[in-house]
């Protein structure tokens, strides 16, 4: 991307990315030094954005989880690991995962857990045992209920055998 002309342009470009989804501070860095801006002039533009709303790092971290958690099905674990690779403070990632309903999240968990165990074609118990916990630890689920619903689904599978 080639550099900007005026602090007024990059301001304006800044708003319009920053208007176009929730923007991290990484993220809006990142762009600056695509736009070729130097110290002071990045200092100004974040200042800006800030002042006019346009970057809230409260505001995105509580968006990311509620994003991530209702469309791609992540859990905590995997959401508080992203929210930290992009800087956001331990207060607002506490912030962010208090807007995940506690009521909505074990749906969720037991809605993905589920299908994922009926939808595997291991035909290899111990294999299908990993691959499933495997899946549902990569998506980000806290490892105590992932195995707390393996015992689940391994007995009702025993009783469903008998």
């Amino acid at each position: 991307m080639a550099a900007v002309d005026s602090l007024r342009e990059a301001k304006q470009k800044l708003e319009q990315y920053c208007a176009y989804q929730e923007r991290c501070h990484d993220e809006v860095i990142s762009k600056m030094f695509a736009l070729k801006l130097n110290q002071e002039e990045r200092d100004t533009v974040i200042t800006h954005l800030i002042a006019h709303h346009f970057l809230n790092e409260e505001r995105f971290a509580c968006s990311f989880a509620r994003g991530k958690h209702r469309i791609k099905k992540w859990g905590k674990v995997r959401i508080v690991l992203e929210l930290k690779q992009r800087h956001i403070s331990r207060y607002n990632i506490d912030t962010a995962l208090q807007q995940i309903d506690p009521d909505e999240y074990e749906a969720t968990f037991h809605q993905v857990a589920t299908q994922a165990w009926q939808h595997s074609t291991e035909k290899n118990t111990l294999k299908k045992r990993k691959k499933w916990c495997d899946y549902l630890l990569r998506k980000g689920w806290e490892n105590q209920k992932v195995y707390e619903k393996l015992t689940e689904l391994l007995r009702e599978t025993d009783s469903d055998t008998n």
